[in-house]
Order: C-alpha cells, then structure tokens, then sequence
C-alpha cells in the first residue's frame, strides 16, 4: 500500500514538472517556393501601405488641432460678443 501511495505521488510531481517545462520552438524552414520577386515586391507592398497608415494618422492629427483652433476661436467670438452687448 506505501508503494502504491508512493508511486502516485512519484507520478503526480513527474506529471507536474513534465507540464512546466516549456515546449520546443518550432523549426520553420525558409520557404523556397516563394521565388525572390515575389518576397521583395510583398515587402515593397507592405512598406507602401505603412507609409499611408503614417499619412492618414498626420492628418487626423492635423483636423483634430484644426477643430481645437476653431473651437477656441469660435468661444473667444462668443466671449467679446457678450462684452459688446453689455
């Protein structure tokens, strides 16, 4: 009975280390079929639209502070109008 009682425990702190270990990394071959022209016109592709994503953020940046200018500009019209009238 102590053997038995010993040999699951024996299992449980094999099981246990056994699923702590991290697993192995996988090995990833170049792929060969992918003919060079190919990888070097999709790395152009990619670097074309990062470069419109950079664009498109510039200018949402730029209506955004455009707005704020405007916003502001409108309340200080607001605030002399107010002072005229009085």
């Amino acid at each position: 009975m102590k053997r038995t009682i010993a040999t699951l425990i024996a299992g449980l702190f094999a099981t246990a280390a056994f699923a702590q270990t991290p697993a192995p990394a996988p090995t990833t071959a170049p792929d060969s079929a992918t003919p060079p022209a190919v990888a070097k016109a999709e790395a152009s592709h990619e670097k074309q639209e990062a470069k419109a994503a950079k664009k498109h953020v510039k200018k949402a940046k730029h209506h955004k502070k455009a707005a704020t200018k405007e916003a502001a500009k409108d309340a200080a019209a607001d605030t002399t109008a107010q002072a005229a009238t009085k």
